[in-house]
């Protein structure tokens, strides 16, 4: 029975009928050697890692009884999917975190690979693979305790079957966090017309407005997936400051986290509670649903 569900799985995955967006990639190959200037095109990513890092830190920190000194995060796994040249995975993986971080572009993963190389703790905790989420899939149902997609899902070419791949490799009771953009005019003014055409902090073409993402169609797929959505905070970028902050609003960008379903009487390596214990989001932090 488990072989004819590991093969359905496979054929609801194949890489024939993908997530991945042939144009999307095209789009990130002409930026792949940029990702570690932080005056660069890159800056606001570099930037966020401001509140995202805290986030998913205090957030899983909340959930769990086991606390390290110095490695909070020591024996979590985490899948950062569309980890880019690893603005994100480094941080995680110096907070004692196991990071798997995949790209489908080899340039980015070569990239990643290289800047983690000059730091031999960072080599021995990240690994990169130039991969597809669909791909994951095959070899690793149930592995993670945490993916992080930051940035991603205004990016896929098919968000409900990105959001049934995260369920299939997380572990019950695992945690999904999200940052994207809303689909607002205010989102478009400030994320396409602002930050591509007249700052320019953001590659132009980077974004298509049709692809954004309400949180309420987010939260939707997620709950009808098999996740419970526990907090959604708007986020803010000031490109004067460079700096990103919470807010109550999540009319531009916002940040989400959910956990699979079915964690009952079970916990993951963080020794997390069950999610009846829903966590607080951090102090700086919008709502909580």
């Amino acid at each position: 029975q488990l072989s004819f569900f590991r093969l359905t799985i496979k054929r609801l995955f194949s890489t024939s009928h993908s997530s991945v967006d042939p144009k999307e990639i095209k789009k990130f190959q002409l930026l792949a050697h940029k990702w570690w200037d932080e005056e660069g095109e890159y800056s606001a990513l570099h930037s966020m890692n401001d509140i995202r890092v805290p986030f998913i830190r205090d957030t899983l920190l909340n959930m769990s009884s086991n606390y390290h000194l110095g490695n909070p995060l020591s024996g979590v796994k985490i899948l950062d999917v569309g980890c880019g040249g690893g603005l994100l995975s480094e941080p995680l993986g110096r907070l004692g975190a196991s990071v798997t971080g995949i790209d489908p572009l080899e340039d980015n993963i070569r990239t990643a690979d290289r800047h983690k190389s000059f730091d031999p703790v960072l080599a021995k905790r990240i690994q990169y693979k130039s991969s597809s989420l669909e791909e994951m899939v095959e070899e690793c149902m149930e592995t993670f305790d945490v993916i992080v997609a930051s940035e991603v899902v205004e990016h896929v070419a098919d968000l409900e079957m990105f959001i049934k791949c995260c369920f299939q490799v997380l572990k019950p009771g695992g945690s999904l966090f999200i940052t994207t953009i809303n689909k607002t005019q205010l989102s478009y003014v400030l994320g396409i017309v602002v930050a591509e055409k007249i700052i320019g902090i953001v590659p132009e073409g980077t974004h298509e407005w049709e692809k954004f993402v309400p949180p309420e169609e987010l939260e939707r797929l997620l709950e009808s997936n098999g996740f419970s959505v526990k907090t959604v905070n708007g986020m803010l970028y000031n490109p004067l400051s460079g700096s990103w902050s919470w807010m109550e609003s999540t009319s531009i960008n916002y940040a989400m986290h959910a956990v699979k379903s079915g964690a009952q009487g079970q916990s993951n390596p963080t020794g997390a509670v069950s999610e009846m214990e829903s966590e607080q989001p951090p102090a700086t932090a919008g709502t909580t649903m």
